[in-house]
């Protein structure tokens, strides 16, 4: 929520203050090294998330609704009064 109010103006004051205090030359190194770790964390989650749906527990799972024989309507059928 937050983020929404920052402009141009504060984007280009915080800029600045990151190139003063680390230097122009680490900066891009830092910011490299936060690229490959935010690649590195989605690389993990997308080889976890499919691992997640075709695991043998949910697909042999007896009490997943799949595999249950309950009716749609308990009734069978007979009308109540």
């Amino acid at each position: 929520m937050i983020l929404a109010m920052i402009g141009t103006t504060e984007l280009l004051l915080i800029g600045g203050l990151a190139l003063l205090l680390f230097g122009g030359k680490k900066l891009p190194e830092m910011m490299r090294g936060l690229g490959q770790g935010v690649r590195e964390f989605k690389k993990g989650v997308n080889e976890i998330n499919p691992d997640l749906d075709n695991s043998p527990e949910s697909q042999d799972d007896p009490d997943s609704p799949e595999h249950t024989d309950i009716p749609d309507n308990p009734d069978d059928g007979e009308e109540r009064e």
